[in-house]
């Protein structure tokens, strides 16, 4: 006790070294008196924050000490020894913390002693959080979900799947509360057949920001996730089917790739859409089949699913597979240009580089390399013709035009390489500077180093951050307010085309479209 005698009398240096060296020796004895210095504050701020961090260190040495306090008739006392059980874990204040969770009232206390029990976990405990999983208070509610998936409580998932339902419904349908988070990350911790199965109904749920959850839950899931996701291939809808393509692809088994194959074997992906989906699916994944399916997709006549399929080739291709380009390529038909554009716009050096292989291959590449209109791909193209080193690729990166200046900046963001170079193609016919980026976090990124873009064009669908988030925060930045933005959505996402206009998108282009609409949408934004 002779630690603290006198400690209101001392200055204030000799008092912060007591309270250090106390929290340091975390002796027991001398929680009376500094119960009595927490409880009648000596009027400096700075001394009595220290005085609960010594507080808190004693009591940590002293687990029945804490325990005790859990009935103090001191609000500020009995909360410290709340907070302190769950920082130290102690086991012999879960029943007593269970307890007051039963018969506590107060929201702000009842926040503690769940979080208390949360960090404790004691077994069994699963009922008292599961009390409070319609708690009206939100942040309540949200703790109660997060710890059903921590306990993988069977028994919550009536009200996990009834808060997903509820974010379907009225203004939930514009902003995803903590709670819809919390019980989607819930019902795929507990990774149940019916947990999961309900994740898959939903995965093209009205709200975006919430879609993109449930997206990554499953993803997160992985294999476990596949059997539910198959059968959407035949049964869903368009976007259904979508989501599942992309699902399958991020989570990159071989199991994944074989229903995708089979799916195509089925001719279940007649949509376009889809299509294109499905191809950049398995070309993410790249298994023997997959690839078979990839070299039947050279036939496609769509540019942006034949870039899709480069796309995956590049990533995957094998000899034989590199004869059979080949041979597509030489063979002269209306698809032959096609594929050589879609090689250069995905910048697919490694294929060009094999094919230019054969003379006459070669010839049609460097045709279609001549047609860009960027100079980024131009000039990649050049240094692989150069690193080649023949006298022939030096005589075709010599013949190389040099592209028009650029006069103006394009924001293109999309999670799809595919799509990307896409765009960076349009965009630099039309004499734009392309900053790409895969999701809205990464295009957002470049807004906040200083870059301004005169137009931006996005997907809705992303993952890390969609679509419609990152339009609010263009919105709300400096430069941003008229910058005119297009959102590409597919035929379906029409519905969510009033969410995505409150929050400013300037104008829409629907999936699947041709080069030329794009490019019509944006001389008519920008008066050209």
């Amino acid at each position: 006790m002779a630690t603290l005698d006198g400690f209101r009398d001392k200055d204030f240096l000799e008092q912060i070294t007591v309270l250090n060296e106390i929290a340091g020796s975390r002796d027991p004895e001398l929680l009376p008196a500094l119960i009595d210095l927490f409880e009648t504050p000596t009027g400096d701020t700075g001394v009595d924050y220290m005085v609960v961090g010594a507080l808190n260190a004693v009591l940590g040495s002293s687990e029945q000490a804490v325990v005790g306090g859990l009935t103090s008739a001191s609000l500020p006392l009995r909360t410290l020894c709340i907070r302190t059980a769950g920082e130290y874990a102690f086991a012999s204040a879960a029943a007593p913390l269970a307890h007051m969770a039963k018969t506590d009232a107060d929201p702000d206390l009842l926040i503690e002693i769940l979080a208390s029990l949360a960090k404790i976990r004691p077994a069994g405990a699963e009922s008292v959080f599961r009390s409070f999983l319609t708690h009206e208070d939100s942040m309540l509610a949200a703790m109660a979900m997060e710890m059903a998936g921590v306990y993988k409580d069977p028994l919550a998932l009536p009200a996990l799947m009834d808060a997903l339902r509820a974010a379907s419904q009225g203004d939930h349908v514009e902003r995803c509360d903590l709670t819809t988070w919390k019980a989607i990350d819930a019902l795929a911790a507990i990774a149940s057949p019916a947990s999961i199965a309900f994740l898959v109904e939903h995965v093209h749920h009205k709200n975006p920001t919430v879609r993109r959850i449930i997206t990554d839950a499953l993803v997160r899931l992985g294999e476990a996730a596949l059997p539910y996701i198959e059968p959407v291939y035949a049964a869903g809808t368009t976007d259904d089917r979508i989501l599942a393509c992309n699902i399958a692809g991020f989570i990159g088994a071989r199991k994944g790739a074989d229903a995708l194959v089979r799916a195509f074997d089925s001719r279940l992906f007649t949509d376009s859409n889809v299509r294109y989906a499905a191809f950049e699916a398995l070309g993410r994944i790249g298994t023997l089949k997959g690839l078979v399916c990839l070299v039947d997709g050279l036939e496609e006549s769509d540019e942006l699913i034949l870039m899709a399929v480069v796309t995956g080739l590049e990533r995957h291709a094998a000899p034989g597979v590199l004869k059979t380009i080949s041979e597509r390529i030489a063979a002269g038909t209306p698809n032959s240009p096609r594929i050589c554009r879609a090689i250069i716009a995905s910048r697919a050096l490694r294929l060009f580089q094999e094919l230019y292989k054969d003379d006459l291959v070669g010839d049609h590449l460097i045709d279609a390399l001549r047609l860009s209109q960027d100079q980024e791909i131009l000039d990649a193209f050049s240094q692989r013709l150069m690193e080649i080193g023949s006298a022939r690729a030096r005589a075709d990166a010599a013949t190389l035009p040099r592209a028009k200046a650029a006069t103006r900046k394009a924001l293109a963001v999309d999670d799809s390489k595919s799509m990307l170079a896409l765009y960076r193609r349009i965009l630099t016919d039309l004499g734009f500077e392309t900053l790409l980026a895969s999701n809205g976090q990464e295009a957002y990124a470049y807004v906040e180093s200083g870059e301004f873009a005169d137009v931006v064009i996005t997907d809705m669908n992303m993952p890390v951050m969609d679509g419609i988030e990152l339009v609010g925060k263009l919105r709300g930045s400096l430069g941003y307010d008229d910058t005119p933005i297009i959102m590409v959505t597919t035929e379906s996402e029409n519905s969510q085309r009033d969410v995505a206009s409150k929050i400013g998108v300037t104008a829409f282009v629907t999936k699947p479209f041709k080069p030329e609409e794009l490019k019509a949408a944006l001389a008519q934004l920008l008066g050209d």
